[in-house]
């Protein structure tokens, strides 16, 4: 199959552990062509959708983990699979991108759909799941963050739209620091914030479960360093091994069938302690941590999934 793979520049990736690479790396052993573009090469072209890249093998080399071919425009029908794959975050340059990928809906099997991953935000398809989550709230309005504070004391702020642990904060009951911060981010920014109560059990780590086709296949948990609330391995979490929970099956059996119907074939769910945090479909990682501690091909499955789908 022909694959091409739209993500962040190839050049800086860390080939023992971005996911992206590793998914790359399958096809290829796969027999798979490869093609890499980056978002914004992306572009609607007199009723084609196009893009300008590069055909790619993928190599385990540090420092150089692709050869590239000289840059082409090639209209993107001439692909099996897409692979949405840029991080977060999730602005209006990546919203229009997804629709773009939306017209080739009739021609090109895109992972994860587009249409999905523009309505399922991260921090936001959680909200269909009260029951499973901490109590949270999305708001930019100041005296209702306030009084969501008042009531649970130690919360977690943080962008409604961000990625890799940038921008979040724990004020316990006695910071002073909130004003501050709403200050802050609104400054910059017109995007409501969610808060969540703070879950002490985030000390003992932060479980990554990932799920093929709905279906959990593992997981990794991610422990702060000492002295950070934020879990995320992009600011020094360390991943451990870990086996999946009966709580963690039971939060996989209630979303999975929604996730593997919207065409959500990669996916990354947050879980703390009993609580889930977030629903990760926009550029989910994991996978080379999780291969290394369990001895499981999860890129295999993953392909295996994509290949079903094309019957």
């Amino acid at each position: 199959m022909k694959i091409a793979f739209q993500m962040d520049p190839i050049s800086g990736v860390d080939i023992d552990a971005d996911s992206s690479f590793r998914l790359a790396e399958e096809a290829q052993a796969r027999g798979h062509s490869l093609f890499y573009y980056a978002p914004d090469k992306l572009a609607y072209d007199e009723g084609r959708v196009t893009a300008r890249g590069h055909w790619m093998q993928v190599q385990r080399v540090a420092g150089m983990p692709a050869v590239l071919e000289p840059e082409v425009t090639i209209d993107l029908t001439e692909f099996d699979v897409i692979w949405l794959r840029q991080d977060p975050p999730f602005d209006m340059h990546y919203i229009t991108s997804t629709h773009l990928l939306d017209r080739l809906a009739d021609s090109v099997l895109v992972v994860n759909n587009p249409f999905w991953v523009r309505n399922f935000p991260e921090k936001l398809l959680v909200l269909d799941f009260p029951d499973l989550t901490p109590p949270t709230m999305v708001a930019r309005d100041l005296q209702t963050i306030r009084e969501f504070k008042a009531r649970h004391g130690d919360i977690i702020l943080k962008p409604l739209y961000g990625n890799g642990g940038a921008g979040v904060f724990r004020l316990d009951a006695n910071d002073r620091n909130l004003s501050s911060l709403y200050e802050l981010f609104t400054g910059f920014s017109r995007e409501p914030l969610i808060v969540q109560k703070y879950l002490p059990a985030v000390t003992d780590g932060d479980k990554r479960v990932i799920l093929v086709e709905g279906e959990p296949v593992g997981a990794i948990n991610r422990v702060p360093a000492k002295g950070e609330v934020r879990s995320n391995m992009h600011v020094g979490g360390r991943p451990e091994k870990i086996a999946l929970s009966d709580r963690d099956h039971e939060i996989c059996a209630r979303i999975g069938p929604l996730l593997r119907d919207r065409g959500q074939i990669f996916v990354g769910i947050d879980v703390i302690g009993q609580y889930l945090t977030e629903i990760n479909v926009t550029s989910p990682t994991g996978i080379q941590e999780l291969e290394r501690f369990d001895g499981v091909n999860i890129a295999e499955k993953i392909w295996q999934a994509i290949e079903a789908r094309l019957g």
